[in-house]
């Protein structure tokens, strides 16, 4: 059988899914053990007990002089601008990228601003949003939303277009007008796009609210990474790492099974 053939079982799938994990624990773990041979007090590759005691630290105690706990503060300062700004953006996208796939006139006006406005980098205009929203949360969250919305307007609407015009074409001749054609045949479609495109956003979404954190912030998980890199405290950085990996990923899963609950239907085809 040739190799393009052969498909692995769920079980072999896992086992070749987790090889690439475990080689780079590994390779770390070699890695930090000669470094800490050679000098005990070395922080660039920290081991195993050092992260779990920071995290510990940071996790499980009172911090002296705020009296947080700090990971657990920092998770829902940056979760809660996180879901600020993905919620608004993915409602700005439903909104404008209907009307620009459905309506011929909307989308003269509005596609080319549109296609504009995703072709700025978010991060270039950082400097912006602070001087028009101040130092504090509409600044990260605006920063999410202009950094996503764009994006998934298009994706949208190009979902729409791409519904077939016989459908279009049948609703009229039943009498349904633009409106009932809107909410009644374009949005249930489009909704499970919708989400799969919130999904693809979340990872740029991260990257403009660490960036944001970093630069103007006292809590957060970005703020916190940027805080101690100048006591090159891997020991916290590298798990902080590990953690908005693992909340991305919890993210993206929870979202992927609700589009299956909610839209058995979008995902028979193997979406």
């Amino acid at each position: 059988m040739r190799l393009i053939n052969r498909h692995p079982g769920a079980v072999s799938a896992a086992v070749l899914g987790l090889i690439p994990f475990l080689l780079i624990i590994l390779a770390y773990s070699m890695a930090s053990r000669e470094r800490l041979a050679e000098n005990p007090n070395d922080k660039l590759l920290p081991g195993l007990e050092q992260m779990v005691t920071a995290m510990e630290r940071m996790a499980f105690q009172e911090d002296r002089r705020s009296g947080d706990y700090l990971l657990w503060t920092d998770t829902f300062a940056s979760l809660e601008r996180l879901g600020i700004g993905i919620s608004v953006a993915a409602v700005l996208a439903l909104t404008v990228g209907i009307l620009n796939g459905t309506l011929p006139l909307v989308r003269a006006g509005l596609a080319p601003l549109v296609s504009a406005l995703s072709m700025i980098p978010p991060l270039a205009i950082l400097p912006i949003l602070f001087i028009v929203f101040g130092l504090g949360e509409l600044s990260k969250v605006m920063l999410i939303v202009i950094g996503t919305a764009p994006i998934m307007m298009r994706d949208v609407a190009q979902r729409v277009r791409e519904l077939p015009q016989e459908q279009f074409i049948k609703i009229q001749t039943l009498g349904a007008n633009t409106w009932q054609m809107v909410t009644r045949m374009v949005l249930p479609q489009v909704l499970p796009r919708l989400i799969d495109s919130v999904r693809l956003s979340l990872g740029p979404a991260w990257l403009f609210l660490i960036a944001a954190e970093a630069i103007s912030s006292t809590e957060g998980l970005g703020y916190r990474i940027f805080l101690v890199r100048r006591f090159l405290s891997m020991d916290v950085i590298l798990p902080y790492v590990l953690w908005i990996t693992l909340l991305a990923i919890v993210i993206d899963q929870l979202l992927r099974l609700a589009n299956r609950r909610l839209f058995p239907w979008y995902n028979a085809g193997g979406n």
